[in-house]
């Protein structure tokens, strides 16, 4: 299976990909990216993706270096170039590369680089028995530039190393207001009541698309959502809790720091939601990821 790189529209092998060490992105974590999937081979919500992408080069001031509708192209391009039955995706730009100094003017032109990976699905057995995540007090640097996706990701790795040490999954970042915010790499929803509760965007989340879908699932079957501030207290206490991301789609979490949750298996709102979203991308034939671990 084919893993390579296209820099500013050059596709090349990973080992032959070489970026200056005086870019920005490299020096400073100054850049945005986009973590896409594909489903069948086509890239899932790939315009939604390069929208937002656009957002966050707006939103810390890069420069598009190609119109959205070109780097759509090239992501396709490297996509059929890979061969890949299903690929893992990643869009990057960088500010570019210029004299050592934090000002942003020193950069000469915006860098572009896409990242084509097989794609490797998590164990069918997380999905059939949940997995569990620890919460961590953090700032992220995404903080100083709300809802934009950008590359400096030292506070999250770091969290999610505590999590690892503690044998968890994933980490659920707490803001400065003791309310959980999202995860490392994933946006955190719980249920309660039969309604369907996730951190509003002003509380400084990354509105995930795959988590726009699962809202829009929500409506399909008719489960009521609650844009709602959680604490870790009143996650642990929720009678189902899970995360989404594009890679993982919906992943459920049986336990939250030492609490576990409920009777400590995936709940049916849970199940019900992921298999709404299955339904929307065009796959609700298709076994779900826990029926695979049953060998259904």
């Amino acid at each position: 299976m084919g893993r390579l790189v296209s820099i500013d529209g050059s596709i090349v092998a990973p080992e032959e990909a070489k970026v200056s060490v005086y870019d920005r992105g490299f020096l400073y974590g100054d850049s945005v990216f986009e973590t896409i999937r594909t489903y069948r081979g086509a890239p899932f919500a790939l315009v939604e993706h390069m929208d937002r992408l656009a957002r966050s080069a707006d939103r810390v001031g890069i420069p598009m270096p190609i119109p959205k509708e070109a780097m759509v192209r090239e992501v396709e391009l490297s996509i059929e170039a890979a061969g890949n039955p299903e690929s893992y995706i990643r869009a990057m730009l960088t500010r570019g590369a210029g004299p050592l100094g934090l000002d942003p003017s020193l950069a000469q032109k915006p860098l572009r680089v896409i990242f084509i990976e097989p794609l490797v699905p998590l164990p069918a057995s997380m999905y059939r028995d949940g997995v569990s995540v620890v919460t961590v007090r953090t700032e992220r640097a995404a903080d100083a530039a709300s809802g934009a996706k950008v590359g400096n990701y030292l506070a999250s790795l770091l969290a999610l190393r505590v999590a690892k040490e503690a044998g968890a999954h994933e980490a659920l970042i707490v803001g400065s207001d003791g309310t959980v915010m999202e995860g490392t790499t994933s946006n955190v929803f719980a249920v309660r009541d039969g309604a369907l509760l996730t951190p509003p965007e002003e509380a400084g989340i990354l509105p995930g698309i795959t988590r726009a879908h699962l809202l829009q699932a929500a409506t399909d079957i008719g489960v009521s959502v609650r844009f709602e501030r959680l604490t870790p207290d009143a996650l642990a206490a929720s009678s189902e809790v899970f995360i989404s991301s594009s890679i993982r789609e919906v992943l459920p979490v049986v336990r939250v720091d030492r609490s576990q949750i409920a009777d400590g298996r995936p709940g049916p709102t849970t199940r019900a939601l992921h298999a709404a979203f299955r339904k929307r991308i065009g796959l609700g034939g298709n076994p779900m990821p826990w029926e695979e671990a049953l060998g259904i």
